[in-house]
């Protein structure tokens, strides 16, 4: 089979590469370079990035390319990563970058190709039944990644191939040691896709305009000043710069006050303002159709988060609201709220509202 798979230097992209090559496919390499800027140490990662690409597509002897969807990129998905940050959410640029960038743009590039498949090193898996195709969690549940690929259609995952779902990180280590892969060792990559590691408080500076105001105590006492309200989320305590006044307790974000330009404080991580019993969410997608509601399902509200018990209804505006079994922690406007029923990834939702007494609304 004809496969082209998304390499971006790393490990787990260049295992996967390797064992679809041990597998008897012809596989060609491709590495995105969709962020053509600096860091603020003056340097660009995917320089490096792709120098470790050509390495381990040389030892493998596969072919590979290069590609660019900068522009892509900053329309499809930047441009709605900054519009969210000013409007005082918090979105995750990763979730669109799959379905804009990595399996549309990129997509399209592979099949270009005469590729039949796209491979890539996420922690997912796939079921094709009947009905379609089905996104599964992946073995290694520390590392699934499901979560960012709710968005992907039945286009995206027909052509879609996850060769890493039934391996755990440290047996992708050990394959790739024994092989000895040039990546072997490198270490795993965090930050925003494409964008890498920051100092995001400083990166965002540089695009959007800052808004300082007060930070205030839940009483409106006035106890500090904040940069901007687009540098904080709820449940934040570090970089507050308010230290151990009050009770000597620690601050935590609980509020937004956008209209006031206001960040809400408390002190104390069990805040009862820091808990939700249930959400608004808006925009859903699913993998497939449609399920019927009310829904009886598990959530994620973030990356890595246990998945939590959790049902999902219309209400009577037709709007979609989560009720969660346990109260949940820092439910925040403009992450995603991904939706599952035992190992399947059914799709998803943004985060619109946290409900801390639904019972009221």
């Amino acid at each position: 089979m004809k496969i082209v798979i998304g390499m971006s230097g790393g490990v787990d992209s260049s295992v996967a590469a390797l064992l679809l090559k041990e597998q008897g496919h012809d596989v060609t390499g491709v590495f995105m370079n969709n962020w053509e800027e600096k860091d603020e140490n003056g340097t660009c990662t995917s320089e490096k990035d792709w120098a470790d690409v050509r390495a381990v597509c040389d030892d493998l002897s596969i072919p590979y390319y290069s590609v660019n969807f900068a522009r892509q990129y900053m329309d499809r998905v930047f441009s709605h990563f900054l519009s969210e940050y000013k409007k005082g959410r918090t979105p995750n640029p990763d979730v669109l970058c799959n379905r804009e960038i990595k399996f549309s743009a990129f997509l399209d590039f592979a099949l270009q190709l005469g590729a039949e498949k796209l491979a890539t090193g996420h922690f997912a898996g796939l079921e094709q039944r009947a009905d379609g195709f089905h996104l599964m969690r992946a073995r290694d549940e520390q590392k699934d990644q499901t979560y960012f690929l709710y968005m992907l259609g039945q286009r995206a995952l027909s052509h879609a191939m996850f060769p890493l779902t039934n391996l755990t990180k440290p047996e992708i280590r050990e394959i790739a040691r024994k092989r000895g892969l040039p990546v072997s060792e490198k270490k795993d990559s965090t930050g925003v896709c494409f964008i890498g590691e920051r100092n995001f408080k400083q990166f965002l500076m540089n695009y959007l305009p800052a808004q300082p105001g007060d930070i205030v105590d839940t009483s409106g006492r006035v106890i500090g000043k904040h940069d901007g309200l687009m540098y904080y989320t709820p449940g934040q305590r570090r970089g507050l710069g308010i230290g151990g006044s009050g009770d000597g307790r620690r601050w935590f974000v609980v509020e937004k006050q956008l209209s006031k330009n206001r960040l809400v404080v408390e002190q104390g991580e069990d805040s009862p303002l820091l808990y939700s019993m249930a959400a608004r969410v808006s925009e859903p997608h699913w993998t497939l159709a449609e399920p019927c509601m009310p829904l009886n399902c598990q959530v994620r509200l973030r990356h890595r988060q246990p998945l939590q018990d959790a049902v999902l209804t219309r209400d009577k505006r037709g709007e979609l609201i989560l009720h969660f079994a346990e109260p949940q922690r820092a439910v925040t406007p403009g992450q995603a709220a991904v939706i599952y029923t035992g190992d399947e990834c059914l799709g998803g939702a943004t985060v619109e509202e946290a409900i801390q007494n639904p019972e009221k609304e």
